[in-house]
């Protein structure tokens, strides 16, 4: 959305020769590719920016799909769990506890989509504490396993008193008045 840092990566491709690369201003919620993506990146995209970008990857059917996600302030603001009390009455922790569990939702998100993932560090913390990559490979589809991820990430909503979040509502998952899942990427 930022032109001034759009201007900044598209110089510094033409510096490096990156040829075929190419940066838009625009919102990624609503983009259209003209043309198959085989890899989407997403780099520190603050809050609900990288469920946008993650659910528009899945749309795009991307092979690859390498997110960074920056702040974590929805999950932070919708955790309702007495029993974690101590943690969620501290801010510090709240946030540092929002921050696991929205990307252990969004990796199984991605699971329930057919992707597989892994949540790993990417750069040393001593370059920044926000090192934190989801990484997932498009794969075959097992009914099986895209049911067990899906009552894995009701079981943590309801254990953490969450109804839905961002990238669960962008991608359509959701439960049917009968029980049954509903998946609409």
């Amino acid at each position: 959305r930022n032109a001034e840092i759009i201007r900044d990566c598209s110089r510094v491709a033409a510096r490096l020769g990156c040829k075929g690369l190419s940066f838009e201003v625009g919102d990624i919620a609503t983009h259209e590719s003209h043309e198959h993506v085989h890899m989407a990146v997403s780099l520190h995209a603050c809050d609900t920016a990288t469920d946008y970008a993650l659910a528009q990857a899945v749309r795009w059917q991307a092979e690859v799909i390498l997110a960074v996600p920056c702040c974590q302030h929805e999950v932070a603001n919708l955790v309702r769990a007495d029993d974690l009390a101590p943690i969620l009455d501290q801010g510090i922790l709240k946030d540092r506890l929002a921050a696991i569990v929205t990307d252990a939702m969004r990796a199984k998100c991605l699971e329930i989509c057919g992707y597989r993932t892994q949540v790993v560090e990417f750069i040393d913390m001593e370059h920044t504490a926000k090192n934190v990559l989801i990484r997932a490979t498009r794969g075959r589809s097992d009914a099986a396993a895209r049911c067990r991820h899906f009552a894995e990430l009701q079981q943590l909503q309801l254990r953490l008193g969450l109804e839905r979040f961002a990238l669960q509502t962008a991608l359509g998952i959701d439960v049917g008045a009968d029980g049954e899942r509903i998946v609409e990427p």
